[in-house]
């Protein structure tokens, strides 16, 4: 008896433990606030619970926490600098930002907020989202269709040499906005990449630029930031409010919309990055003119 009394004990204190993280999740606020007139642009999730958000203002860096909405400048701003798509280097622990107009990239230490490296990416139209694999990061460029290839080392630093890939293949260059998100797959072997303007997904071959128009059934997605988990392939939708889920085919060539996500909370949406079964965007509020009273915020949804 006694030591089935020990094994129920046991049983009961395990039971408790696995729930606790479950219990904790569903505490997550749904809305963090930034502070007002930060106007935010791209997010990206590092280690543990923590964010980064930055700033279309001065380039600040804000890291926060995703269980109780705490934080503080990581990066202080500076006048002329852009802080717009972003992503966070699991290897290295280096937060990549591109830098808009400015035609560069920055790799930020998250452990103290130092500057690890700025990559001038030679002639560019708008520097806007970033992915970083195994041996490289890739920014895209909204107004020229080209792609920017920036070498690792074996710590994930830059090594200072960059590449230029034309989009070629089946993208199209319209008026406007293009080339926007971009995701990759977990080997780094293909890219994605939305056009904005024309609401086209393509997957790119990262070694030449040449892309391949995903068939999405005759689906329009006019996304902004993506985000890919596993073959799922979710688009950030700001005009609309809201991020289009997309169930991408096992060789890649074509998908299906399978679901909407939406929030109340939504004030136009620009990037997205993932924790857990939740999905944090940033409200750029495009539709607001900025200014130092705005109030901005990073909002949550369950995928």
């Amino acid at each position: 008896m006694r030591r089935l009394a020990t094994i129920v004990l046991m049983t009961t204190a395990l039971l408790s433990s696995a729930a606790a993280p479950l219990a904790a999740a569903e505490t997550y606020p749904d809305v963090i606030p930034l502070p007002n007139g930060f106007f935010p642009e791209g997010i990206a999730v590092g280690h543990g619970h923590t964010f980064y958000a930055g700033s279309l203002v001065d380039g600040a860096i804000w890291a926060g926490d995703l269980r109780n909405g705490d934080g503080g400048v990581l990066v202080p701003g500076e006048a002329g600098r852009l802080a717009v798509g972003m992503d966070f280097d699991e290897r290295s622990g280096h937060l990549f930002v591109a830098g808009g107009p400015g035609g560069t990239l920055t790799v930020y230490d998250t452990a103290d907020g130092s500057t690890v490296a700025e990559v001038a990416l030679g002639i560019a139209g708008f520097a806007n989202d970033v992915i970083v694999t195994n041996g490289a990061a890739y920014v895209t460029d909204s107004f020229i269709p080209q792609i920017f290839a920036i070498a690792l080392d074996n710590r994930g630093a830059p090594t200072g040499d960059v590449e230029t890939l034309p989009l070629t293949g089946d993208f199209v260059a319209v008026p406007g906005f293009n080339a926007n998100g971009v995701e990759a797959t977990q080997d780094g072997s293909t890219l994605f990449v939305v056009n904005s303007s024309t609401g086209q997904l393509f997957t790119v071959d990262p070694a030449t630029g040449v892309a391949t128009l995903i068939d999405l059934g005759g689906a329009v997605i006019n996304g902004d930031g993506l985000v890919l988990v596993g073959r799922t392939m979710y688009a950030v939708v700001g005009g609309a409010n809201q991020i289009v889920e997309v169930s991408l085919a096992a060789d890649l060539g074509s998908g299906v919309v399978t679901n909407v996500l939406a929030s109340p909370d939504y004030d136009v949406p620009t990037t997205a990055a993932r924790f857990g079964n939740s999905l944090y965007a940033v409200n750029a509020k495009f539709n607001t003119a900025p200014g130092p009273d705005v109030p901005y915020e990073v909002v949550r949804v369950t995928r």
